[in-house]
This record gives structure tokens, sequence and C-alpha cells, in this order.
């Protein structure tokens, strides 16, 4: 799967994103005006003490009612500032977790079109991570980066505005002498976090050795291997004390550098403040409130630095979560849909190419190539192939879970791309080859097929296929709960469930990817006989992994490297002494070997 996003920029990944998440947008104007109206509260206080200096302090004499309306616009101006900053916090929170949640529901709901051909094995993984923690690195800097870049952000813009105001020239001052501080703590939170890195990952290799130690002391003990061990936890121990310690040492930096910076430049302003003397027009009240109004200025630097790495990693999740969205969506729904015929439905494959996105780049050769078939309606065919001929993805191209890359598939003469999915779904099925079994009891596993089904409906099904016996045999029947992924079944289990599943759609064509896990002989009689009655007056075709299956079916087709080689009955075939014949050989060889 190729996302084409490497060449967006910083800002054009954020413009894109604002995009996707049209939350951020609603309202944004009044929070950021709040924002603003915080950072002017706190600015205030600095010129409420210059004004009452100046103003207050005269000629020798105190003039107390200035001061205390100075103190009072300086109280009102904090309180007002408080309830403006709490209130726009609670606004960008709010915000932000209704734009990740509408976020996580496109970004689920777009990886569940895509296409097969951006599903191969190799990007489940980096799917399911652009769900989870992609998005999970934008919440995390929405809840402080994001609140990080609105109120300090602010706060330093506009006490620049008003020290440039007060005295342009001190201000370029405090500015030069304070910018090595970025720099300074840019690097040592850098190297903070690479030691915490080495840290944990010590303290997890101490972990694991003792949680060895003590579940393996009946092995040590019985090969008396306690001691070789034990100085293995102690070096590992030892490791995790000085990584700790480095980490300390290095974070016991960041303040003191902090401190060093907002000395030396408020030393800088002072000095140069006192140098100019009064012909600058720099009074004694406006002197202490710009020492006021550096301090905040550098107040928030330290943490600035720390935000422009989060903001870094955000744009980058943001950047991967919109290559996603970008990648156009599955097999798309027609124009106009063309109902399918009513009855059992032929399958007609036309020069089918196909291609993995994936593969795209490199040289492997196609998954499919020129293959063309026709199946008759009701037939029971079985797809045989070497691991990577192709047959799988053969019955996902028949449900139309992607369309070919060249040629043409059709049902009941309907090509696949005129008929509208909701249609498919409700005459064609398809029985995975690693049935997926949702956390709850079997019943509610079949339901999950058609949820308005009564509990007779799903006797009925259950004895349709003869299963009876064996959910009379499980703990509490059909309503036994199969645990997550339904792994408290076993594999052929599992694939019986399925199989009821399957029947409750009672589909005209029946795609089935057989399992390749061994099953018991009980298990194995019981998944032949149910697949029997299942397939019965159905357009069958089975992805056969076992040959004994191949052996019932009315028809094999032999597929190699993408081609269809064989065509025929299992006996036909067996005749021919070909690919079928030697694949055939081999499994009784190997059987016979087993037994």
């Amino acid at each position: 799967m190729t996302e084409p996003i490497s060449r967006w920029t910083a800002v054009e990944t954020i413009g894109r994103g604002v995009k996707a998440a049209p939350a951020l947008r609603i309202g944004f104007g009044l929070t950021l005006f709040l924002a603003l109206v915080g950072a002017a509260g706190r600015v205030v206080v600095p010129i409420t003490i210059q004004q009452a200096i100046d103003r207050g302090f005269r000629d020798g004499d105190v003039r107390v009612g200035i001061i205390t309306t100075m103190a009072a616009i300086a109280l009102g101006a904090v309180l007002l500032a408080t309830w403006a900053q709490r209130t726009a916090v609670y606004r960008l929170g709010r915000r932000s977790e209704e734009a990740l949640y509408g976020l996580r529901v496109r970004l689920f709901e777009h990886i569940h079109r895509l296409s097969l051909a951006d599903h191969s094995e190799e990007r489940k993984g980096a799917l399911v991570a652009r769900v989870t923690s992609d998005v999970e690195t934008l919440a995390q800097f929405f809840q402080w980066g994001g609140l990080a870049w609105l109120l300090d952000g602010t706060l330093m813009l506009l006490v620049a505005s008003v020290m440039l105001a007060y005295d342009w020239m001190l201000a370029l001052v405090a500015f030069v002498v304070a910018a090595p501080l970025a720099f300074v703590l840019r690097k040592v939170q850098r190297h903070l976090v690479r030691a915490y890195d080495i840290a944990r990952h010590r303290n997890a290799e101490v972990m694991t050795q003792l949680s060895e130690v003590v579940s393996g002391a009946e092995t040590l003990r019985a090969y008396g291997a306690g001691p070789r061990y034990a100085s293995k936890v102690k070096h590992a121990s030892r490791e995790r004390s000085d990584a700790f310690i480095k980490a300390g040492t290095i974070g016991a930096f960041l303040f003191p550098s902090g401190e060093v910076f907002n000395v030396l430049t408020v030393s800088a302003v002072v000095t140069v403040g006192v140098v100019r003397g009064p012909s600058s027009g720099l009074t004694a009240g406006a002197m202490v409130g710009f020492v006021f109004l550096t301090q905040r200025f550098l107040e928030p630097i330290a943490e600035f630095t720390e935000v422009l790495d989060q903001t870094q990693t955000a744009v980058a999740g943001m950047r991967r979560v919109l290559g996603v969205l970008e990648i156009p969506v599955g097999p798309p729904e027609p124009d106009v849909p063309q109902p399918l015929p009513a009855g059992p439905l032929s399958v007609t494959i036309d020069r089918v190419d196909f291609s993995y996105r994936s593969r795209s780049d490199t040289d492997e050769p196609p998954v499919l190539v020129g293959l063309s078939l026709h199946i008759p309606a009701g037939q029971q065919v079985a797809v045989i192939g070497e691991t990577g001929s192709g047959k799988t993805t053969l019955g996902r191209l028949i449900a139309r879970m992607a369309d070919p890359t060249a040629g043409s598939i059709a049902l009941g003469g309907v090509p696949l791309t005129r008929v509208g999915n909701a249609a498919l779904r409700e005459r064609l099925t398809v029985v995975p080859q690693e049935p997926f079994l949702f956390d709850g009891s079997i019943a509610a596993n079949l339901l999950f097929a058609r949820p308005g089904l009564q509990p007779a409906d799903l006797e009925q099904a259950i004895e349709r296929l003869d299963l009876r016996e064996w959910l009379d045999n499980l703990p509490d029947g059909i309503d036994t709960e199969v645990g997550q992924r339904g792994t408290q079944l076993s594999a052929g289990e599992r694939q019986l469930v399925a199989l009821i599943r399957a029947s409750l759609v009672d589909p005209a064509v029946l795609v089935l990817d057989e399992a390749t896990s061994s099953v018991d002989a009980l298990t194995e009689v019981r998944l032949s006989r149910a697949l029997e009655r299942l397939a019965a007056g159905r357009t069958t075709i089975a992805i056969a992994h076992r040959l004994s299956t191949a052996a019932r079916a009315q028809r094999v087709l032999v597929l190699d490297h993408g081609l269809l080689v064989e065509d025929g009955t299992h006996d036909e075939l067996l005749q021919r002494n070909g690919v079928y014949r030697r694949m055939y050989d081999a499994w009784v060889a190997s059987t016979s070997a087993s037994g």
C-alpha cells in the first residue's frame, strides 16, 4: 500500500488535518480570543506595577488611592485572565476530543472500505497502528502540546509585543540574551529523553530476569544454575541503577539552565537600562515593569521547547493517518446497480489478472495471470495449489473484496462491478480460512449474520447441518462462550460455527477458504458432513488445503503461480499424471507416514 504523503510539509499536513477533523475549526476564533484575554491579564500585572510606581510614588508622596486602584485593576485582570484561560482550555479540550472521535470513526470506516489490494498481510499491522498508536499520539498532543501552543504561544507573542512597545532596545537585548536558552534546553531534553529510554529498557530487563528466576526456580535448582543467574540479575540491576543515575544527572541540568539564563537576561536588561539612564525616557516604574515582563517571557520557553518535539511527532502521526485516508476506497458501488437473477448463480471469470498494490513497485509477478473459466450454477468446485499459487486471492475476487487488475468476473451473467455491495452480500457468503469469532456466546456469533433471527431459526440451521450432537456436547450448548477471537474453541469448531453462520444467510454462492489447521478425525467428519449439506444446491467454491476435499468435489481447478494449469474431476486429473497427481501422491505418502 503506497501512502503518497512524504512530500507534504508540516504546514500542509496541519492544513489537511484540520480539514479532516472539522470539529477543530468550530469556535476556534472565540477560543483563541479567550486565550489572548488570558495572556493579556497576565501582562496587565507588570503594567499596573509600573503605573503604581510612577504615579503612586511622586515627589516623596505616597498616593494610596492610585496604588489601591492599580491593585484593584491587577486583581480584576488576574480573575478575568483565570476565567478566560480556563474557558479556553475547556473549549480546546472538548473540540479536540470531538475531532479525535470523528477522526477515529472516519479512519475506521475508511479502512473497512479499502480494497483487498490494500489489505495484504504485511499491511494489517500498519493499518491497526494508524487507528491506535498514531491517533493516540494526536490525543497526547492535544492534551498537552495543543494547550501549550495556545496558552504559552499567545502569552509569549503578547509579552514580546508589549516589551517592544515599552522599549524596543531593551526588548532586543532580552531576546538576544535569552535566545541560546532554547537551544540549550532542546539539547538537554533530547539527551534526557534518550537517557530515560535506556533506563526504562534496563528496568524491563531486570523485571524480565527476576521473573525468569522466580518462575524457573525449580529448573535452576535442578541444574545448579542459581548462582550464575543470580550474577546476571545483579549485573542487570547495576546497569539499571547506572542508567537511572545518568538520567537523573542530565535532568538536574534542566531547571538550573533556565534559572541561569533568567538571571543573565534580567541582569543584561537592568545593566543596559542603568547605562542608558533617565535620558532614554525609561522611568523607574517602567524598568521594574519591564523586568517583570522579561520573566513572563522566559517562563514558557522551557515548556515550549518540549512542545516543539511533541509537535513534530504529532505532525508525523497526522501525516500517516492522512496517508491512509488518501487511499481510494475499495470496490466502488455502481451508479445504477443491476439485480442478480434468482436461484443458483453461475460464476464466469474472463482473462483475470490481479496484483496487490504493495507489489506494484517490485519485480514480483502478478498473483493471478490471464485466468478464464466458467463454473455452472450449483456446481461444487475445489481450487487447489501450492502456497502462493493465488487460490485464496481467487476466492476473494469472486467475493468482490477487490476488483481484478484486468479482466472481469460475473455472477449469473451480471458483472460484479454492476452489482450493489449489499445485494452481493445477500447472495454470496465467504467462510474465511480462519473464521473470526467475537467474544461472546456461539448464539451471539450466529446472530451476527442476521440480527433479526429468533432462537428457533438458529435451532433449525443447526439441525440442517446435523450439528446438534456437537453443540449438545459443549459445556453450555449454543450459549457456550467462545472467548476472544474464539480461542476457547478449537480451529475445527470455529469452522463449524462459521458454517452455521453462513447457512443463516442462505447464499446462492458459497466461497469456502478451508482451514489448514489439523483437526481431529471426528471434527473433520462433522465438517465434511456440514459442508456437504450446506453446499447442496449452491454454487460452491472451496479453496482446498486438504486434498481429501478436492477428492469429494465435482470439479477440481489446479492453480500454479497464478495460472490455471489443470481443470477436471478428481479421477480425470489423477490419470493425467500432471501437477494434481504429484500433489496427490505426495499427500497420500505424507498421510501414510504420519499414520
